[in-house]
C-alpha cells in the first residue's frame, strides 16, 4: 500500500481557492465540489464550545449527502452567537447560488481566530464567479484552508479502480477527540452512506484521534468524507484498509508540521491490559512537555518516559515487566537502565522521526500515537496568534 507520487482529485471532484480579503495576502477561501451528488459522512470536535460551522455541520450531515464544501481561514466563527450561525448559513447559500445546487448539500468550515465576527460579505463576494476557476489539483484547494501550516497538505491512494484523496490542515490546537484540524476525504468509490460512516469512524479512531500537537482540542475540528461513486463499487475491506493507511499518513504530515516542530514523534505502546489503556498511555507520552522537549534536545532521558507511563494511574502497570526502546534501541529492562550507547541514541534522536516504544507485557492492547517535539517556535507562533 502506497501513496501516489502526486495527489489528484478523484473522478467528478474539483476544487479551487482564492483570496477574498480575510487575509492581507494568500488564499483564504476554498471550495471542494462534486459534479454529482455524493454520499457523505462526517465527524466533528467534542469541544463543548463548538463553532457555528460545526453546529450547522452536524445537522447537514444528517442528510447523508453533499455536493460541495466551502472553507474559510483566518476567522473561525466560534463564540459569535446567533449571528455566527446566520453567517455560516449565508456561506452555504452563496455556494448554492453560485453552483446551482441545493443549499442543504453544502457544508461549511471556518478556521482561525476565535470570537471575531465572520466577515461574511467578503466571503459572499469572494464566492461570486469562483465556479469558473475549478481545477483538478487538490493542492490548490489545500492552499485556501491553511492557517499556520507551513505548506498545503494533499495525498492520494488507489483502491481497485477508485481513488481516495485527503486534504488537510492543522498545526496547533490539535488534541482530538476529534484531531485547529480540518480534513476532507474525497473518493470516486461507490460506498453507501452507512458504510462510509462506519469506515470513516474506524479510520479516524486510529489516526486523527491519536494525533496531538499541544493537548488543546479545537472548537472547529472537522473530518468529512464524500463518495460520489463514479468509479464503481470497490472491495469494502480493501477500501477500509486503504483509507486507514491514508489517514495515518495524513496524521503524520499534520504532526510533523506542528507549530514550531522540527520532527515527527511516534509513540508505540504494546502489551497493555486493553486497547483503551494502550491509547491512554500512548497519548500521555505524546502529550508530555518533558518528553516533547527531550525529543527536541535529542536527550535520551528515560526517566521522563517512565514518569509518563507511571502517571497513568487508572491503567494497570507492573514496573518490573516494562521494556522501553528509543528508535528501536533497548534502553530499559528488568527495572533497570540498559547499558546503551548514549551517543548513538542522541544521534538517532537528532533525525526525523523519533520513536518511543513501551511494552507493558501484561496484555494484548496496542496503540500508536503521533505528535511532534516542543520548541521555542511553538511559543513564538502562539504568543501573538490573535494579532497575526
Amino acid at each position: 500500500m502506497k501513496l501516489h507520487q502526486k495527489a489528484i482529485m478523484p473522478q467528478g471532484f474539483q476544487c479551487t481557492s482564492r483570496n477574498c480579503g480575510l487575509k492581507d495576502e494568500g488564499r483564504d477561501i476554498a471550495i471542494f465540489y462534486s459534479k454529482v451528488r455524493a454520499n457523505a459522512a462526517g465527524v466533528f470536535t467534542k469541544n463543548k464550545f463548538p463553532g457555528a460551522s460545526v453546529i450547522l455541520g452536524r445537522e447537514i450531515m444528517r442528510n447523508g449527502c453533499l455536493r460541495a464544501i466551502i472553507v474559510n481561514s483566518k476567522v473561525s466563527n466560534v463564540g459569535t452567537g446567533p449571528e455566527g450561525i446566520r453567517n455560516a448559513q449565508r456561506m452555504a447559500v452563496a455556494v448554492s447560488k453560485e453552483f446551482n445546487i441545493p443549499e442543504n448539500e453544502v457544508i461549511m468550515s471556518s478556521t482561525g481566530v476565535i470570537a471575531k465576527p465572520l466577515p461574511i460579505k467578503k466571503i459572499e463576494h469572494g464566492v461570486q464567479g469562483i465556479s469558473k476557476e475549478l481545477v483538478d489539483d487538490p493542492v490548490v484547494g489545500a492552499k485556501g484552508i491553511m492557517t499556520t501550516d507551513t505548506y498545503p497538505k494533499a495525498i492520494s491512494a488507489s483502491v481497485d479502480d477508485a481513488t481516495i484523496t485527503i486534504i488537510g490542515k492543522g498545526s496547533g490546537m490539535i488534541e482530538p477527540n476529534m484531531a485547529t484540524m480540518l480534513v476532507y476525504i474525497f473518493t470516486d468509490a461507490k460506498i453507501e452512506t452507512p458504510m462510509l460512516d462506519e469506515i470513516l469512524r474506524d479510520s479516524v479512531a486510529d489516526s486523527f484521534n491519536m494525533l496531538s500537537v499541544d493537548t488543546d482540542t479545537s472548537t472547529s475540528d472537522t473530518c468529512i468524507a464524500m463518495a460520489n461513486g463514479l468509479a464503481g463499487a470497490v472491495d469494502k475491506k480493501r477500501f477500509s484498509d486503504t483509507l486507514q493507511f491514508a489517514c495515518i499518513e495524513m496524521t503524520k504530515m499534520l504532526a510533523r508540521d506542528g507549530e514550531g516542530a522540527t520532527k515527527l514523534l511516534v509513540v508505540n505502546v504494546t502489551g497493555a491490559r486493553s486497547k483503551n489503556e494502550a491509547k491512554m498511555i500512548a497519548k500521555t507520552l505524546i502529550n508530555s512537555p518533558l518528553i516533547k522537549t527531550m525529543i527536541y534536545g535529542a536527550d535520551p532521558n528515560i526517566g521522563r518516559i517512565l514518569m509518563a507511563i507511571g502517571k497513568c494511574i487508572t491503567c494497570e502497570i507492573i514496573p518490573e515487566k516494562i521494556e522501553v526502546r528509543i528508535n528501536n534501541r533497548l534502553v530499559y529492562l528488568n527495572q533497570n537502565r540498559v547499558d546503551f550507547d548514549e551517543t548513538e541514541i542522541r544521534n538517532t534522536l537528532r533525525g526525523d522521526p523519533a520513536e518511543i516504544s513501551a511494552d507493558l507485557n501484561i496484555g494484548s492492547g496496542n496503540a500508536t500515537a503521533y505528535g511532534c517535539d516542543l520548541t521555542e517556535g511553538y511559543i513564538k507562533e502562539n504568543a501573538a496568534y490573535y494579532s497575526s
